[in-house]
């Protein structure tokens, strides 16, 4: 295992790389068996490697007490976690051996290496590797627009547990910046590909092993400027985030596109409910892809390498097996608790001081639409430019937003007025922005013709923060990524924004007046999750990403839903923001899963999906009423403090809905349907809670438990373009409305 080894015969040198101090062994320790395990300390957590496989491995601290135990891997590897910081540690085999380690340090995240960690090492463009500060090597790849004299270059860096240092294949972020004019650097997490150690779903040690790889590449003398930008979609886009938020001193600035605000919230349990289609279909990947380089396991790229005679990435493959379980990750985070703060982006946005340009849609199939909570957790001091619009997760590099991705880049990392070179923009439509044969003509530089760079920055940042692009899909031929039309805003939501409410009736109605006395109290539904097949199905047959998709989005079968309406809007309505459905619900179980979702029924007899909401109801009672609004209740989702149903009673069940852009025309209506969660996105699922025969949902709209709708209605946004095509819109899918919206 290529990880600095440090025993008592080589802890001297190890130190001193690290810029820590030499520790000697704890005062009265017993002298070091004849044989010698082959441990390490990292930031909270002691590696070993070479032991028998088996093994009975124990922990010991300074004072002699024990720490945790484990057992060998059939590689013979161990890691523990969360081990306090401290010097004087040391691992005792005790399964009849006598080998011991010698004298182990573990770090703290808050302990920074010295600087001369980061200058000592040197990368060349090619594939090679660069060392953590615990003496874990990296596996990077680096692609430099020319000679290393010729530089330097303005430099970028993508950082994920996909495959950026894959010498053979170019991820599509680092692929768009080299179109550019900038380097690029491909880093692999620990624990995956040819990298060292053992990888976990954004554990601290990541973050910080992504601030050590920014600072050294930040120090070699091919890097403009001495500081670098970071780059990504998705899993690359979200880990920016992370390593931001322990401000690399060289961090230039960030790009996260299509992220998450919060893995529980937002991704994995969206309203408490298990996402089972993505995201657990998601972790499962990423566990295959973390083990050992195999013939069935690992990633391809690393078995190559294995076989072309990598040394370093077999060796690095020792603690590969030390990655933990996801499914039972999975399992234990069933309630949210505070071991969940650390895959929270909401917690900790506030720390990034780094400039930042965030991008996503709000029906992102993937990582999901709730990712707008991130922007007023920012702190405001931090320069931040946001994009939101309607579409699918790999919109965030639609042409109206890659030019001004390589805007920001070319300000903040390259220090030049922004320009895209002719070639690039001659060659965009055929080599990255194109959709199934769609493809779309950059848009044109603001910034052409100016040559004073102070002056055209300084117009840059007294721009709007906020930037929201309405009817993506329908502003030029039907699907194809072009936007209807835009605004900007200095603040999310927009100023102007007042929550409105529409009052559930009986009729399916909605309502501006609520019910009145007389009239029925209450309308059932059947609660059957298996009413209706997944959005993309049959996926195989799906390209959801695509200009049409060919979506099964149906309506509920009868009596497996409610639906409310509201009569045509006499003028243009305009959503931005989050909205809550305030549902009076009586259920004849003790516990009920919702999926309330909105759609837009056009005055052309067809009806488009806008947006989704989930909640279990017994998480009802998690309500924070500290942080909740009008427009957005918010959950603790604590297990202390769910409930289960009343019998016979109605309860007050608050279901948010994902935050909204949208454009209701003249002549249009709004949607409320009500059902078990399932049938509205494509990729997620959902392990509702199960239903049978007799299970029965009531939903109320009487005087006393007067069910309803709160909007984001905003002012001051003019729609100057007509109803789109059915379909064309992005993220949206477009069906034949039911007539009468009965279900």
């Amino acid at each position: 295992m290529p990880r600095r080894l440090l025993l008592a015969t080589g802890l001297a040198a190890a130190a001193g790389v690290l810029g820590l101090p030499v520790v000697a062994p704890a005062a009265g320790a017993a002298a070091p068996a004849a044989t010698s395990l082959t441990a390490g300390g990292s930031v909270n957590q002691v590696w070993v490697t070479g032991a028998p496989a088996g093994a009975h491995l124990v922990l010991v601290a300074a004072d002699g007490s024990t720490r945790a135990r484990g057992t060998a891997d059939p590689q013979g590897a161990l890691l523990f976690r969360h081990v306090a910081a401290g010097a004087g540690y040391h691992v005792e085999e005790r399964t009849g051996g006598s080998a011991r380690s010698g004298s182990l340090r573990v770090l703290a995240a808050n302990e920074t290496p010295a600087s001369s960690l980061y200058r000592s090492q040197q990368l060349g463009a090619g594939y090679g590797y660069l060392t953590t500060r615990d003496g874990t090597k990296l596996a990077v790849n680096v692609h430099l627009p020319g000679p290393p004299d010729k530089g330097p270059y303005p430099t970028v860096v993508e950082y994920s547990g996909y495959d950026p240092a894959n010498p053979d294949s170019t991820q599509p972020a680092s692929r768009i910046a080299q179109f550019l004019g900038y380097a690029t650097v491909g880093v692999n997490m620990r624990g995956t590909g040819c990298s060292g150690g053992a990888w976990d779903y954004f554990e601290p040690l990541q973050s910080l092993d992504g601030y050590d790889a920014v600072e050294t590449i930040a120090a070699q003398p091919w890097v403009l400027h001495g500081a670098v930008g970071m780059v990504g979609i998705s899993y690359p886009g979200i880990t920016q985030l992370f390593v931001a938020a322990t401000r690399p001193p060289h961090l230039a600035a960030i790009t996260p596109l299509s992220v998450l605000d919060d893995t529980y919230r937002g991704t994995l349990y969206p309203g408490g409910i298990l996402n089972t289609g993505f995201a657990v279909s998601w972790g499962k990947d990423r566990q295959h892809d973390a083990l050992p380089a195999g013939p069935n396991a690992g990633q391809s790229w690393a078995r190559r390498r294995i076989a072309a005679g990598d040394t370093t990435c077999r060796a690095n493959q020792t603690l590969h097996s030390q990655a933990p379980d996801v499914a039972a990750q999975i399992r234990a985070s069933r309630f949210y608790g505070p071991q969940l703060d650390q895959l929270n982006p909401d917690v900790f946005v506030h720390q990034i001081a780094a400039p930042t340009f965030l991008v996503g849609q709000v029906e992102d199939d993937q990582t999901g639409g709730r990712w707008p909570e991130l922007i007023n957790h920012f702190n405001p001091s931090t320069p931040l430019k946001v994009t939101i619009q309607n579409g699918t997760h790999v919109d965030s590099f639609d042409p109206a937003i890659v030019t001004r991705w390589g805007e920001f880049l070319d300000f903040y990392v390259a220090h030049r007025v922004p320009s895209i070179p002719a070639g690039t923009r001659a060659a965009a439509p055929a080599n990255f922005i194109a959709l199934a044969g769609a493809p779309v003509p950059l848009p044109p530089d603001r910034f052409a013709g100016q040559t004073d760079f102070a002056a055209a920055f300084a117009k840059y940042r007294a721009e709007p923060k906020v930037r929201i692009l309405f009817d993506n899909g329908a502003g030029g031929a039907p699907g194809v990524p072009i936007p209807g039309f835009e605004a900007s805003f200095a603040s999310w939501p927009p100023p102007g924004v007042h929550p409105t409410t529409y009052y559930l009736r009986s009729g399916s109605r909605l309502d501006p007046a609520p019910a009145g006395r007389g009239e029925p109290a209450a309308d059932p539904y059947r609660y059957d999750p298996s009413a209706l097949p997944p959005t993309d199905q049959p996926p195989s047959q799906n390209d959801i990403y695509g200009p049409l998709p060919k979506y099964d989005w149906r309506t509920p079968p009868p009596g497996a839903s409610l639906t409310y309406t509201t009569a045509p809007f006499a003028h243009d309505v305009v959503l931005t923001g989050p909205a809550s459905a305030d549902l009076w619900v009586r259920s004849n179980r003790p516990d009920t899963d919702l999926e309330v979702t909105l759609t837009e029924v056009r005055p052309d007899g067809n009806e488009t999906y806008v947006q989704s909401g989930w909640l279990r109801a017994s998480q009802r009672s998690t309500l924070n009423a500290a942080t909740s609004t009008p427009l957005e209740p918010q959950y603790t989702f604590r297990q202390a403090n769910t409930r289960s149903m009343p019998s016979g009673r109605f309860s007050l069940v608050r279901v948010p809905l994902f935050p909204i852009t949208h454009a209701f025309r003249a002549g249009s209506r709004v949607r409320l349907v009500i059902q078990a969660p399932g049938g509205n996105r494509p990729i997620w699922a959902f392990g509702a809670i199960p239903g049978t025969s007799s299970s029965r949902n009531d939903v109320a709209h009487s005087p006393a438990f007067a069910s309803k709708l709160v909007l984001p209605v905003a002012t001051g946004i003019s729609v100057p373009t007509a109803l789109p095509p059915c379909p064309s819109l992005r993220g949206e899918p477009c069906r034949r409305a039911n007539p009468t919206g009965a279900s």
